[in-house]
Formats: C-alpha cells, sequence, structure tokens
C-alpha cells in the first residue's frame, strides 16, 4: 500500500504507454481461423456481391433457410424432432437390411462346412437370429 503523499509517484509508475494491437501475430495468434476475414468483411456491409458462404447456396437452399426462419420456435422444435425421427427409422432400416445380408454372408459360408463336416453341430443361422437361448 503506498503512503499518502506518494500515491501519485507510484500509481504512475505503473502506467504502460505500450500500445496493444493485433500488429503481431506471435504475440497476438488469431484464436479462431477466419474470424479476421469474417470481421474484415463485416465492417463494409454494403456490397453488390453476395458473400462466399452464400454464393454456394442453391434457390431450394435459400427457400429453406427463409422457411425455417419463419418458424415459431415450437414449429421449429417439431420440425427438429421430425428429423430424428426420421434418422432413427434410416438407422433401424440400415441396421436390418446389414443383419440380413450378414445373415445371407454367413449361411453361404456355413452350408459348405456343414456338408463338408458331414454334422449338424453347426446352427442353422436361422437358430442364431431367435430371442431364445442357444442350448
Amino acid at each position: 500500500m503506498a503512503s499518502p503523499n506518494g500515491g501519485d509517484d507510484f500509481e504512475s509508475s505503473l502506467l504502460s504507454f505500450e500500445k496493444l494491437d493485433r500488429a503481431s501475430p506471435d504475440l497476438w495468434p488469431e484464436q479462431l481461423p477466419g474470424v479476421a476475414e469474417f470481421a474484415a468483411s463485416c465492417k463494409n456491409p454494403i456490397t453488390n456481391s453476395p458473400p462466399k458462404w452464400m454464393a454456394e447456396l442453391e434457390s431450394e437452399d435459400i427457400e429453406m433457410l427463409k422457411e425455417l426462419g419463419s418458424l415459431t420456435t415450437a414449429n421449429l422444435m417439431e420440425k427438429v424432432k421430425g428429423l430424428q425421427n426420421l434418422a432413427y427409422q434410416l438407422g433401424l432400416e440400415e441396421c436390418k437390411y446389414m443383419n440380413d445380408t450378414t445373415t445371407a454372408m454367413l449361411q453361404v459360408l456355413i452350408q459348405p462346412l456343414r456338408d463338408a463336416l458331414k454334422c449338424s453341430c453347426l446352427l442353422p443361422i436361422s437358430s442364431l437370429q431367435s430371442d431364445e437361448p442357444v442350448r
């Protein structure tokens, strides 16, 4: 703590007149790549050409953005839930397709082996798919 008569000297000794700008990338690295370019593009908002990210959008994409932007919060949540359900159903279909394909492939491999060994010790693939425990 500074003394009452030397308080101004102490505070002035703590002042720094150094300029802290972003001229040095070593001292001030860009934390998020692309932010500087985005900030520079926002300084001149009035331009004739659309931004880079919007140039890649097709008219269908723009219409969908407008549609989603006009939805209420509840309607938007309903749309998201519908998309989640659709993705879940697609996953179930894909799982069923993969199980059917795997079953067919295993059947092709096991049948000749069963015939070659002439034994019924290898279970049929259909018995592996049931919910009953294998004995």
